[in-house]
């Protein structure tokens, strides 16, 4: 485990080398969960947690999406926290499993519209809604200001960022930074067990914070680390003209 550093490895594996009650915020966007005909496979977890689960990863035959959860991963994420505070892309199915599994704690449901959906509605509304729960255990502090403090955000599909890196669920850097702006401080410890293309990264060192990151695929654990060493060199470069 290596702080401000993307580690090219399974979550799970990585998880069990960050000590105990370490990480101040958790923000992450699993992958879905896909079950194949073939049973072997075994496909377990919400999000599909570990190396099988990851959706881009193989080749999978005709799939249904399932929302079984491994709380291995979950029971991980809870352990490296200081308190619970963390934030879980999700879709629909899921929110259910993660509600019981945090049962108990402060829950907030923030929502991304999009005003451009594929156009897809064959006897079920529009994809235009991305879910994202945020848990938060008592004392965890929510800092921010009436901006950024917003549970809804409307705006066009992030096309541009889709094309530039490649990665098929790309979030908004700017939605990633308010959550930090507001569920830590300068200085805190920001964990991505699924890094994807480094949006956590880049919007933690944005902000100041430290980060620790996970990336299983090889190419997108590329594009994390180059998008990564940019926002670096922005923020040098920021810091020498400021003085």
């Amino acid at each position: 485990m290596r702080l401000n550093y993307i580690d090219n490895i399974d979550c799970l594996e990585g998880l069990k080398q960050i000590p105990d009650k370490s990480v101040d915020l958790i923000i992450t966007d699993p992958p879905y969960d896909f079950m194949t005909k073939h049973k072997s496979n075994n496909y377990t977890g919400a999000g599909a947690f570990g190396k099988l689960g990851r959706t881009y990863h193989g080749e999978l035959e005709k799939s249904n999406l399932i929302t079984g959860i491994n709380y291995d991963v979950l029971d991980e994420l809870v352990r490296v926290m200081k308190k619970v505070n963390i934030y879980i892309w999700c879709n629909k199915e899921q929110i259910y499993k993660y509600l019981d599994y945090f049962k108990g704690y402060n829950m907030e449901l923030i929502t991304w519209h999009k005003t451009n959906p594929v156009p897809t509605c064959n006897n079920k509304y529009l994809s235009d809604t991305e879910y994202l729960l945020f848990f938060r255990e008592k004392g965890v502090k929510v800092y921010g200001t009436y901006a950024s403090k917003k549970k809804w955000y409307v705006t066009p599909t992030n096309k541009e960022d889709k094309d530039k890196y490649g990665h098929p669920t790309i979030k908004p850097v700017d939605i990633i930074t308010n959550l930090i702006v507001n569920s830590s401080t300068p200085g805190a410890v920001v964990l991505d067990p699924y890094m994807g293309s480094g949006t956590t990264a880049v919007a933690s060192v944005n902000t100041g914070r430290d980060f620790i990151g996970f990336e299983l695929d090889e190419k997108y654990h590329a594009i994390a680390q180059q998008r990564v060493a940019e926002a670096l060199e922005e923020v040098l470069k920021e810091e020498a003209w400021m003085m």
